[in-house]
């Protein structure tokens, strides 16, 4: 019987999260040997060999789209066909390692699917996934959730995708299906909708509802929230939300090769903070 595969993928579009990749990369290499694919869109190729300076990376290009955002959203909804292996474990390109994860890759022996909570978890206290000032949208979240087809309840959670874990499997086509109708939803309703994916991510495990075990904080831990967290258990994935960037988070991806490349990035790339297709 040949032996299982696993691997890693993430997501680079653009320019802006470039630095976050390249510190990413260095972080999983400094525990993990897994080939790494990077499903990527609107990076210029003669930059490529930075990428796969590191060993085993694997470069798929993705459907592309002036909004870098959306071409992350959609390449999240190709995540299953995308991936070689036999498990896969997606991290988003502003996570950084603090440890191996060889135990996630040993859960999906036993289960299909492997996710972490959002910080606020209730879906119907999501006004995140809203347009809108979110005080005056808190009674709302839930219906207007539903009225757009969403099949939500008030007892239904909001997952963080930044961190997915999966097998092959015929239940697992079936919820990255279910991912992209429910996404394609929250696309042609930005009316009343901001352009994320937790929103037809939480539809997905509601509606086909995988084997899945719910892996603590410390397996996707926001910095940006850090208050909001009661953990005591070491952190093992660190997700360094949006302004703050995972290679000043911690001393893990240092190397002759990442302070030279930090040093020239702040002349070729743009500012990650500045990017403007997050206020759009």
């Amino acid at each position: 019987m040949p032996k299982e595969t696993r691997g890693f993928i993430t997501i680079l579009t653009g320019l802006y999260p470039f630095q976050d990749c390249i510190h990413f990369l260095a972080a999983v290499r400094k525990f993990h040997q897994e080939p790494i694919i990077i499903l990527i869109d609107q990076v210029p190729p003669v930059l490529y060999p930075l990428l796969k300076a590191f060993k085993n990376v694997i470069l798929k290009p993705v459907p592309t789209n002036e909004n870098t955002v959306l071409a992350s959203r959609q390449a999240k909804l190709a995540l299953y066909d995308a991936s070689e292996f036999d498990k896969t474990i997606y991290l988003d390109s502003d996570i950084c390692l603090l440890s191996d994860i060889n135990d996630v890759f040993e859960y999906m022996d036993e289960y299909d699917f492997l996710l972490t909570e959002d910080v606020q978890p209730a879906i119907a206290k999501a006004t995140n996934l809203l347009r809108g000032k979110q005080e005056e949208l808190l009674p709302n979240v839930l219906p207007i959730l539903q009225s757009v087809g969403l099949p939500l309840q008030a007892d239904s959670v909001q997952y963080n995708g930044g961190f997915i874990a999966f097998r092959k499997t015929e239940i697992n086509q079936i919820f990255f299906d279910k991912f992209q109708y429910y996404f394609e939803i929250v696309k042609n309703n930005q009316d009343k909708l901001l352009l994320k994916d937790q929103g037809a991510f939480a539809s997905a495990i509601a509606s086909v509802r995988p084997h899945m075990k719910i892996l603590p904080p410390t397996y996707n831990y926001l910095s940006k929230w850090q208050d909001a967290y009661n953990v005591e258990d070491e952190i093992k994935v660190l997700h360094c939300t949006y302004p703050y960037r995972p290679q000043y988070a911690k001393n893990v991806t240092r190397s002759l090769y990442t302070r030279i490349f930090d040093r020239l990035a702040k002349v070729f790339l743009p500012n990650q903070v500045t990017n403007p297709w997050r206020i759009k």
